[in-house]
């Protein structure tokens, strides 16, 4: 009986701690004791056991006040545990490895965010609408792990070490679950056009002051092709369209409720504009604020 009992809690363990991906190269940040002073030690030590896993499950695990915490932007993992800083110039092309553990049907993009904002700089640098399918191996789809990006010209907003990090955002949305990870970089000015993962240089200090609040400002969405849409300003504005309007894949009544709470709402939402809407909305209020990649609109 003991043993039977130890091996459901060793099985229990293993599948908490079950890796699904991050990037390899070029070198991103990695968690460390910035990581541990900014959100604390519980997040710290899971990400430390498995710097694979999503950012809900590092929630979960945030204990207490930590207004340093970030955990919408790389993870949480702050500018002090960038270990590489690559230096690109506009124009260059880089190579990008991702290592998916896991696959998960989701959505996912690589674009330039501006650290102290949590904005997105211009459009994805790269984007998919389906991506890491259940129902299709890894290895039919090499794009998804081993591809180029173009680095565009954003050497006023990124010219110094912590201004801005390439990120990599891989959402599944029927899991609840989102995978981020960050490169670090700065641009000087100038133009060119070769490839490679850049000059790399020792971690500095932020240019600006990093703002404390844990909930992304609004960006741009990520869609396939070089236009991306503003994120709503409101969770109603991008949710609760009638049912008239064809938003969603739902039948429902039409109209929202006069009184409702967030459970019904979202039920509501199900019906009426579709489950992909309800789950979006679901996981913005599990993360306790709105983030700038997680509406596709």
């Amino acid at each position: 009986m003991k043993s039977y009992s130890a091996a459901v809690a060793l099985a229990g363990f293993v599948s908490s701690v079950a890796a699904h991906g991050y990037i390899s190269s070029p070198t991103p940040r990695q968690p460390s004791e910035g990581l541990k002073a900014a959100c604390g030690d519980q997040v710290f030590n899971q990400q430390s056991s498995d710097k694979y896993g999503n950012v809900q499950g590092s929630l979960q695990n945030l204990q207490g006040a930590h207004p340093d915490c970030r955990m919408w932007q790389c993870k949480g993992i702050p500018f002090d545990n960038a270990g590489e800083i690559f230096d690109y110039t506009p124009g260059q092309t880089i190579p990008m490895q991702i290592e998916i553990r896991a696959p998960h049907d989701g959505v996912a993009n690589v674009s330039i965010v501006k650290v102290s904002s949590d904005t997105v700089i211009g459009q994805p640098l790269i984007s998919w609408d389906e991506y890491a399918l259940t129902s299709s191996p890894i290895s039919a789809h090499p794009d998804w792990t081993s591809f180029d990006i173009t680095m565009p010209d954003v050497s006023t907003e990124c010219a110094n070490a912590g201004d801005c990090v390439i990120q990599w955002y891989w959402d599944a949305p029927s899991i609840d679950q989102t995978y981020e990870s960050c490169i670090d970089f700065k641009m000087g000015g100038g133009s060119g056009s070769g490839s490679g993962s850049g000059n790399r240089t020792t971690p500095a200090t932020p240019s600006a002051p990093v703002a404390s609040s844990a909930a992304p400002a609004q960006s741009a969405t990520p869609t396939t092709g070089a236009v991306a849409s503003p994120i709503p300003s409101k969770v109603v504005e991008a949710a609760a369209p009638s049912a008239s309007a064809g938003a969603g894949s739902g039948s429902g009544s039409g109209s929202v409720p006069e009184t409702f709470t967030i459970t019904t709402f979202i039920d509501w939402l199900k019906e009426n504009a579709g489950s992909d809407v309800a789950n979006k909305v679901r996981r913005m209020v599990a993360a306790n604020g709105e983030h700038a990649r997680a509406f596709r609109v």
